[in-house]
């Protein structure tokens, strides 16, 4: 999903950082309020949210974190919903083993964004297999490696210096000398997962 409009707006409506880059948490709190709620910032009244109105904005928080379209978004929640297990570790672990996001995890990406467009462009394999489909989604076992034609890309320049001081979660074996990881188990437990995100909420907007 290709979203064009004013980021830090988007990220002030959310009232989180969407989209990971350190610029927006100094916008959050250089400005802790949504837009049009500077009357409310000063000492106004802000406007209640009714509990579907919650449960809109976190479905869009989700969207926006994972960069996926409000269909991409209900098809994971009906393959949840059909698969046995609890629905929200279940859409939190489908969402996470996605390649941009994995990718990200790895450490290899500043950005979920940026993990995208390297996908795009080709810049990954899978299991030897050059791979543009963000959405692809990673099983245990499964080895992702830069092109070799592509390691010396300026790119990763500053992504594996950050990535000396990054430690990538346990169920992901990443190695910077050659810029690849492997996905040692599948995120299945609260800490593998997104923060910040009550994912029973986007469960209740769908179920209406």
């Amino acid at each position: 999903m290709r979203y064009t409009g004013p980021k830090a707006r988007r990220v002030r409506r959310q009232n989180f950082n969407v989209y990971g880059s350190d610029k927006y948490d100094k916008i959050l709190q250089k400005k802790p309020y949504p837009p049009g709620m500077q009357a409310a910032a000063r000492g106004g009244r802000a406007a209640k949210i009714s509990e579907y109105g919650k449960q809109l904005l976190e479905k869009q928080k989700v969207c926006a974190i994972y960069g996926v379209h409000d269909k991409q978004l209900r098809s994971v929640y009906a393959e949840a919903s059909r698969t046995v297990g609890q629905t929200d570790s279940l859409m939190h672990t489908f969402l996470e083993r996605r390649l941009d996001s994995t990718l990200f995890r790895a450490g290899f990406a500043a950005t979920r964004l940026q993990s995208r467009q390297f996908i795009s462009h080709g810049l990954f394999t899978v299991n030897g297999v050059r791979v543009t489909i963000a959405s692809y989604r990673l099983k245990a076992g499964d080895i992702v490696k830069v092109r070799e034609q592509r390691k010396s890309s300026p790119v990763f320049g500053p992504i594996l210096s950050a990535h000396q001081k990054y430690i990538a979660p346990d169920w992901i074996k990443s190695d910077p000398t050659t810029i690849s990881f492997e996905v040692k188990a599948l995120p299945s437990e609260e800490k593998h997962f997104e923060m910040g995100i009550d994912m029973r909420k986007v469960i209740g907007f769908y179920s209406r």
